[in-house]
């Protein structure tokens, strides 16, 4: 797709969005009108009248259909091919929508990646629901009896559920005009009517195509996340660089998203809709773990390569924390220093009794394009870690080097470890000038800060 008609696209969906809910809230909320109007009209003078005007107006009429009468998604008939809904709701429900590829396909290979990668008391807490989209009877028959056989032992769990749906409406590929809108058309409306059975077979929704690699105990990996991110807001965790694969939503949402997927599935593919969706949600930048839990696996055909690229998992290297200086207001030691926990070796900061509101801040020398941090605390074997904390970053730092004026909020440790990517909004400030690790209850024992490891963009990266 060229950058021109993806920027015509996404200011169409946000102008949409915003129409709607600008309708919307004049109705409820008369004293808000012209605060809305005025961000209505900021945002109309960004995009091209002429050439969006009519795309808009179609757009949203179709969504407000889709307000006031029954979801397009509810007019579907499913055929369970295998398997059967498992009785009580999962932590998690693992969505793969597979199609026969010319060359094949690496379903089977999937499934087995994410089995034996996950031990008995992981597999509790997931289910599987694969859909099959393939209009050629006996090869689907061969396929679901080939699932059926390998994994008889996770379909009589109830672990396993193979489906294939009909949508008797919206979801046409008609009037396509390049091969790669066909591609992109199938693909999100099979993942929409996946999406629309997943909606009441557990709390979280994992999405997987049916060529990755699944990293051992990726589940309990999601797990600590999950309860880690609990109480704070989010649309969309990522456990992997590709662009696809590997984003975990709460099925509440499912409902949005799949409705998404079927008002522009001929617009754009899957993954550009996927970062639209958390943007209209207002959740600004991604939020993604390091380091991934999926992996690409095998080849398709060119086409299919051309229309989806693969984003290959980005090679940190070694951190290369920047000079700085370290400030904290735990208390030391005579043998332990703040500083300590910056040094990328094994020394580490010792402090006892550790209270609500003690921070650790780093303030770099100069501000610097952060594209990575880990923190670890704690000894390897689980001993000393912070058992609730989080990670901000700053900018705009104090001209007496003693913090920041304004931190953003990272991410909360999880099990007294935190490794996550930076992104930045965009046209905000791009370089940061501190990382400052916050104490979210007290704990009476010692706390260990091990290391905070940082990655910055170089300038040959930046050019």
């Amino acid at each position: 797709m060229q950058p021109g008609l993806w920027q015509y696209i996404s200011g169409a969906v946000a102008l949409v969005f915003l129409s709607f809910f600008i309708q919307e809230n004049s109705e409820k909320h008369p004293d808000d009108n012209l605060s809305l109007q005025e961000e209505k009209k900021k945002i109309v003078w960004q995009l091209d009248q002429e050439r969006i005007s009519l795309d808009i107006k179609n757009h949203l009429e179709t969504f407000r259909d889709m307000q006031t009468k029954p979801p397009l998604f509810q007019q579907v008939n499913y055929t369970f091919l295998s398997g059967s809904s498992p009785p009580k709701k999962k932590l998690l429900t693992v969505g793969i929508s597979s199609v026969q590829h010319p060359s094949g396909n690496y379903l089977l290979e999937t499934l087995t990646s994410l089995f034996n990668a996950s031990s008995e008391a992981e597999l509790s807490c997931i289910v599987v629901l694969v859909h099959l989209s393939d209009p050629d009877p006996q090869r689907l028959t061969r396929v679901v009896a080939n699932i059926s056989s390998l994994f008889k032992e996770q379909i009589e769990a109830q672990r396993l559920l193979v489906i294939q749906a009909h949508c008797l409406q919206g979801g046409q590929n008609n009037n396509l005009s390049s091969p790669c809108e066909a591609l992109y058309s199938r693909q999100n409306v099979n993942y929409g009517l996946l999406m629309n059975l997943a909606m009441n077979l557990s709390e979280y929704f994992l999405l997987l195509q049916d060529n990755v690699h699944c990293a051992p105990e990726f589940v309990s990996t999601m797990y600590w996340t999950l309860l880690a991110w609990k109480e704070l807001p989010w649309v969309m965790l990522e456990f992997s660089s590709l662009s696809f694969s590997g984003k975990v939503f709460h099925t509440s949402d499912l409902h949005r998203l799949a409705s998404f997927f079927l008002l522009f599935h001929k617009d754009s593919p899957g993954h550009i809709l996927l970062s639209q969706f958390h943007l209209l949600m207002a959740q600004n930048v991604p939020i993604r773990f390091s380091p991934s839990v999926f992996y690409h696996i095998g080849s398709y055909p060119v086409l299919e390569g051309t229309c989806f690229p693969v984003e290959e998992e980005p090679v940190f290297g070694e951190p290369d924390n920047p000079v700085a200086d370290v400030l904290t207001d735990m208390m030391t030691t005579g043998h332990s220093y703040a500083e300590y926990a910056y040094f990328l070796n094994d020394e580490g900061f010792s402090t006892l009794d550790a209270l609500r509101g003690n921070y650790l801040t780093v303030i770099f020398e100069k501000p610097h394009k952060v594209i990575r941090i880990e923190v670890l605390t704690g000894t390897d074997d689980g001993e000393y870690r912070m058992q609730h904390g989080q990670v901000e970053v700053g900018y705009d730092p104090f001209e007496n080097s003693m913090g920041c004026t304004r931190y953003n909020f990272l991410g909360p440790l999880m099990e007294g470890h935190l490794d996550q990517r930076v992104f930045y909004e965009e046209d905000a400030v791009q370089e940061l000038s501190c990382i400052r690790l916050v104490v979210l209850e007290s704990q009476e024992s010692w706390l260990l800060i091990k290391q905070i490891k940082v990655w910055t963009q170089n300038e040959e990266e930046k050019a």
